[in-house]
């Protein structure tokens, strides 16, 4: 249903625009190209435009030894401009030093972390799948907390450790400041009107913003969300089918939190479908979440025809990302995830992030399943 060329074109057009990052300029190239693409497939579209502060760097480094090493701050974290000695995490100086990966936001010893360390500053090297400058969603964007926090590259984790253990010898300075600017981004959403109008919709959403590029991370979501749309449109739904692809995903959510507030109680009287990160990621392997077995067997069907190898999610584990709010709201979902080995870090691009040919596979599954959905 999905073919390589198609598949390739619409991630080529994608890796082109630049990072990603919510109500930046490649966030609203990606929402003027993506509106264009559901113009050509011959839906309606509507731009969903929600308020927001945009976090612009200003500063970001640390200085020690004479040298300054910059980074990026964790976007729900407070500013700051703190000096003095530095050690290892869970320590008592007033700069704490470590490691961590792009996956640890999703943790309760990340967070107590940051609540209870009783550092003024936390300086931690990002450690992902890969060397480089792996960054962290801002999963409270809208209630920041504990201490400043300063990501840096990979390669500075050793030198960093190094200082942290010279401990009561070494001073460090840490500066973290933002203007926090007020803007607009936006979702882009489509429906395609049902035969049946008092049926519950089919919700078919995926996250369109992130740090970088992220041409594996965001790209095979959007290609299947994309194939949805256009095997809708050839195959009409008997309910209403609206399509969302948000911004604020890397910033707590905070487009689909916009989403929902204007269509109160479709977390739980809606069906969803969320074409969730990694989709295809070269070197990835990919994952059927969902609370309900029936919606769970219907899609590994649909990804066993496709040709697809993946993992069934037990139905207690609560997922990441976006449909972790439809499943604590105790709503009726299904998630296709992946895994990437370049997750959050700025080389995950074409040509060699992606698996096009999975990418295809996947999303012939996900059209499948959106159409039995909708019937």
């Amino acid at each position: 249903m999905v073919t390589e060329a198609q598949a390739l074109a619409w991630l080529t057009a994608w890796d082109r625009q630049g990072a990603h990052r919510t109500a930046t300029e490649g966030d609203e190239a990606g929402a003027a190209w993506l509106a264009g693409e559901v113009r050509a497939a011959g839906a309606e579209v509507t731009v969903e435009r929600f308020a927001m502060a945009r976090v612009d760097p200003v500063a970001a480094e640390v200085s020690f030894e004479g040298q300054t090493i910059g980074g990026v701050a964790m976007f729900d974290a407070p500013d700051g401009d703190i000096a003095g000695l530095c050690g290892p995490v869970g320590q008592g100086a007033e700069i704490g030093v470590g490691t961590v990966t792009p996956w640890a936001v999703y943790t309760e010893a990340f967070r107590g972390m940051r609540r209870d360390s009783g550092h003024q500053a936390l300086v931690l090297a990002t450690m992902g799948g890969a060397p480089g400058l792996a960054l962290l969603n801002a999963e409270a964007f809208n209630a920041p907390y504990g201490s400043p926090v300063l990501l840096v590259d990979s390669a500075h984790a050793e030198p960093l450790a190094a200082a942290a253990a010279r401990g009561g010898r070494m001073r460090m300075r840490v500066r973290v400041r933002a203007e926090r600017v007020p803007v607009d981004a936006c979702n882009i959403v489509a429906t395609i009107a049902g035969a049946d109008r008092g049926r519950p919709p089919l919700v078919i959403m995926t996250p369109r913003s992130s740090w970088w590029t992220s041409t594996s991370e965001r790209g095979g979501g959007l290609v299947c969300w994309l194939a949805c749309l256009h095997a809708l449109r050839a195959a009409p739904p008997a309910c209403d089918v609206v399509f969302t692809a948000n911004s604020g995903h890397e910033l707590g959510h905070i487009g689909l939190d916009a989403f929902v507030a204007s269509r109160p109680g479709w977390e739980t009287s809606a069906t969803w479908l969320h074409w969730g990160a990694n989709i295809g990621a070269a070197g990835g392997t990919t994952s059927v979440v969902s609370g309900h077995e029936a919606l769970r067997t219907a899609m590994s069907a649909f990804l066993v025809a496709a040709g697809v190898e993946h993992a069934i999610t037990p139905g207690g584990v609560v997922p990441n990302g976006e449909s972790r709010d439809i499943h604590r709201a105790g709503g009726r979902y299904i998630s296709l995830v992946g895994s990437n080995p370049l997750f959050h870090l700025p080389q995950d691009r074409l040509p060699g992030a992606v698996d096009v040919a999975a990418v295809a596979q996947l999303a012939t599954g996900a059209a499948r399943m959106a159409i039995a959905l909708s019937r």
